[in-house]
């Protein structure tokens, strides 16, 4: 924020730091091993009296010079302009803090250079002795410049009590400063084998190069042991979250554990193939292979480094992209356009914010991310996202996934820079989800004659309902399975009369689609996938769903309910005509069970569901028509995403045929699923995790998932609520709806991270959540109803006891009629408007009663054939 930004863009991402950096540290290390080397060749030269020896060390202290001293010393220097271009916060906090250790390694450096001379150019005029002396007094300046380095090096990634103390002993001698030390000197010894290698090839004579070879091989190999030895101790003594971050939770660093892993056996089977006599032909083309793969051993052992210290430069102190951590709160308040001193005054994220946008990228993302460059290529990363995605990512960086720091600036600026990404890099131009244009689907209502019996009017009233008021389909089958085709109707038959009777006896109750949706199996792919997914002896037939139901059939009585239901429908909302259609109609018929006279029908919808949003942040596009349907794409992307955070292989067992059913590993009560009972349950691991990229947004985050989307082509929430609600008033924000199920889950894994990142918005704090188990702890409609009297809006924080107490499963003070019969499903309560036709869901009270309300409205039922000048269902029934 203090200084100018250094703009780059096809090798920014810290293209520039990382190899110069890396080729640097390479030779620096050397240096340190190859001066022992250096003066110990010679001892040996000298104790066997090998005047080969001697010229080959006298060869090699001069590439040895050329390539530290003058070398070397040019690609340090060019750490030093970069770092301070790239990164002048970190560089300047570093020398202001570690003045002192900085300037006893340039008196080291500089001892190095006049020992180095001296001895280079004293082979014929200093005594033997003295030579060797001045040998091992550049090895000294060169071992205490690497202890001096070591020190303040370690201390970015492991500051220690200094973030408490601030003083410079506690930073230098920090937690990973003797592991380090050791680990790096033992990979300067083999380093100095490796090095010898190229020249000990060059040696003309068969014999003293053979020996000379064998000697270097010596110094590669020998040393290796106490290498890993030391590399393990590193890693044990750091700090939980820097090990942490180098372990499990950085998925790139797990790719340089694996090329460290790949080149340093290689080296050492490099350095035993070198032992053996060969060609120099052929030997010196292959010492440069081994020495190759040292590079990439110390370079993979240099990334694993620097990513554990993500985000951060200087850990807990300076973020990656420079920013001090300090002054966060700060920029989020007062924006980080107006926090840099070097951004231009006619940056307006509002008006414009592609152009500010991009100014915020180099500001916060170029430091690491390239555009189209070899480094962190911010194209490929982001491709995926729309808008809504994009801006999610940005809001949830730093929080889970802790290896990007969080973005730092206001609400606007964060827009901007999604802007800028997904319209500027990816050319893609904000046009939104496309509208869905309502339709009036023609439906008929049965007739039913409303007078009573005994004046010839009908006999029974057929109530009827869904129970969810809207059923999702993941519709990802090939992939995963959130929720499968599986609609649940219920219907009650009521004799008119005074008093009315529930009808259970004698009676046989069926339910069948509306034409168009009789061959589900034909628009989806379930069922060729469902005996994988939920572990059945063999394929499920074709349009049967797994309760044993199709799309038409008889329903079961539940006795201890008093209603018939027939469950797990397996309907889904694509017509046979084509499209999406998500509100087929079902007509449910009474019919005498000896006689099969038809006592009574009606019709209902059997709401169902696939425009769940995933795409929005996982990529692809709508499976069906535009508007609903999770593509493979998105699918696909969705496993890859988990398996990155969690280290699983869904991707690749989807690949091999084998979908993945989410509720085989997270408990999930709405399918009864155990699960592994050590993990998060299925609602809490989603809305815990989505909760983190979603923060600060009303009933809009519920519609990015959900299929309520208000010019979306489902719209769920229909019924009357619809006119002065909205989802968070009963369910919480998001950040709310989300600690309720974690703090449900607090003692398994996962939960306190996720907990710790969420504050609550709907009451003073998280403390005051109350916890709930989904599906059976839901908000209660007497928060609001109370007594049964007009609303106020209370519904959140106060939950249902359990199951048996939720509204859809709920009857009447008698205990007879079931609520959602006079009321309707939830989501849907009488009267519901329905974007495919006002009435859609209205057909019952429409039929029985002759206007879209609940059962009763205008002040009589028309079960009852008397009038009521009682309560008989509920306190305040009458009007």
């Amino acid at each position: 924020m203090e200084y100018p930004i250094w703009q780059l863009t096809t090798l920014g991402g810290g293209f520039w730091v990382a190899l110069i950096a890396t080729v640097h540290v390479f030779v620096a290390q050397f240096a340190v091993g190859g001066g022992l080397f250096l003066v110990l060749t010679e001892q040996y030269a000298y104790k066997h009296n090998s005047p080969e020896i001697l010229n080959y060390v006298k060869k090699h202290s001069k590439f040895f010079l050329l390539l530290t001293m003058v070398f070397g010393g040019v690609t340090g220097v060019g750490i030093w302009f970069t770092i301070a271009l790239l990164s002048p916060q970190a560089t300047i906090t570093l020398i202001h803090h570690f003045v002192f250790g900085w300037a006893s390694e340039w008196v080291c450096f500089l001892g190095e250079i006049v020992a180095l001379l001296v001895y280079y150019y004293g082979w014929k005029r200093l005594s033997r002795s003295q030579h060797i002396a001045v040998g091992w007094l550049y090895f000294i300046f060169a071992w205490l410049s690497l202890f001096l380095v070591n020190g303040i090096i370690g201390f970015m990634l492991t500051p220690g009590d200094w973030i408490q103390t601030e003083r410079f002993w506690d930073g230098f001698f920090n937690p990973s400063f003797w592991p380090s030390l050791f680990f790096r000197s033992f990979l300067a010894f083999m380093l100095a084998g490796l090095f010898g290698f190229l020249t000990a090839t060059r040696v003309r004579d068969e014999a003293a190069r053979t020996r000379l070879v064998r000697v270097c091989a010596l110094w590669t190999i020998a040393p290796f042991v106490l290498f890993l030895a030391s590399g393990w101790w590193y890693l044990v003594a750091m700090p939980e979250p820097q090990q942490s971050m180098i372990l499990a939770k950085s998925h790139r660093v797990s790719e340089f554990f694996q090329y460290f892993w790949i080149f340093a056996p290689l080296v050492v089977v490099g350095g035993l193939v070198m032992a053996v006599r060969m060609p120099r032909s052929i030997s010196f083309p292959v010492a440069f292979v081994i020495l190759a793969l040292g590079l990439g051993l110390s370079g993979s052992f240099e990334f694993i480094r620097e990513a554990g210290r993500k985000p951060y430069l200087i850990y807990h102190e300076i973020y990656s992209n420079s920013i001090l951590s300090a002054e966060a709160a700060e920029i989020n308040e007062t924006g980080a356009l107006a926090r840099a001193k070097w951004a231009p005054a006619d940056l307006d994220p509002e008006k414009d914010p592609v152009k500010a946008g991009e100014f915020l990228f180099q500001l916060q993302c170029a430091s690491c991310h390239s555009i189209g460059g070899p480094m962190n290529d911010i194209l490929p990363r982001t491709e995926k996202f729309t808008h809504i995605g994009m801006d999610a990512l940005l809001n949830g960086m730093g929080k889970v996934n802790k290896y990007m720091p969080p973005f730092l600036g206001t609400l606007d600026e964060r827009h901007a820079l999604a802007a800028y990404i997904v319209e500027e890099l990816h050319g893609k131009a904000d046009t939104g989800e496309k509208i869905f244009e309502p339709v009036d689907l023609p439906f008929e209502v049965p007739p039913f004659d409303q007078n009573a019996p005994e004046d010839g009017g009908d006999e029974y009233v057929l109530l009827a309902w869904n129970n969810l008021g809207m059923h999702c389909i993941s519709d990802s089958d090939s992939n995963w399975v959130l929720l499968p085709p599986a609609n649940d109707l219920f219907a009650q038959l009521v004799q008119r009369g005074d008093p009315p009777m529930l009808v259970t006896d004698n009676v046989r109750l069926s339910y069948k689609v509306e034409p168009g949706f009789e061959n589900p199996s034909a628009h989806s792919e379930f069922w060729d996938f469902a005996h994988i997914l939920f572990g059945l002896p063999e394929p499920l037939p074709k349009n049967i769903g797994l309760a044993g139901k199709g799309v038409e059939g008889e329903m079961d009585l539940e006795d201890h309910a008093g209603w018939f239901e027939a469950k797990l429908i397996p309907v889904v909302p694509y017509p046979d005509s084509g499209g999406y259609q998500p509100y087929p109609l079902f007509t449910i018929q009474a019919h005498d069970a000896e006689s099969g006279e038809l006592l009574a029908e009606t019709k209902v919808v059997a709401p169902t569901s696939t425009e769940m949003g995933c795409k929005n942040c996982h990529g692809g596009p709508w499976k069906v028509d535009d508007f609903a349907g999770i593509s493979a794409e998105t699918g696909r992307d969705v496993l890859t995403v988990h398996d990155r955070m969690n280290g699983t292989s869904l991707a690749q067992s989807a690949e091999d045929g084998k979908p993945v059913l989410c509720q085989s590993c997270h408990p999930d009560p709405v399918l009864g699923a155990e699960g592994n009972p050590e993990l998060l349950n299925l609602p809490a691991a989603l809305h815990g995790l989505h909760a983190q990229y979603l923060t600060d947004r009303g009933s809009e985050a519920c519609a990015y998932c959900h299929p309520n989307r208000p010019d979306g082509p489902t719209q769920c929430l229909r019924g009357r609520h619809a006119d002065f609600a909205e989802c968070a008033d009963c369910h919480g924000t998001l950040e709310d709806h989300a600690i309720s199920l974690l703090k449900a889950e607090k003692d398994k894994k996962g939960a306190a991270v996720l907990l710790s990142q969420l504050e609550s918005r709907m009451v003073d704090s998280a403390e005051q959540v109350q916890p709930r188990i989904p599906w059976l702890n839901e908000p209660d409609c007497l928060n609001c109803h109370v007594g049964f009297e007009n609303p106020g809006l209370n519904a959140f924080n106060v939950w249902t006891e359990g199951g048996d107490k939720l509204f859809r499963n709920r009857h009447d003070d008698m205990g007879i009629i079931a609520c959602a019969g006079c009321h309707n499903s939830p989501h849907a309560t009488y009267p519901a408007r329905n974007i495919y036709g006002a009435d859609r869901d209205n057909i019952p009270p429409l039929q029985f009663q002759g206007v879209a309300g609940t059962m009763g409205t205008e002040g009589g039922c028309v079960c009852h054939t008397v009038t009521m000048d009682y309560s008989a269902h509920h306190e305040n029934q009458l009007p």
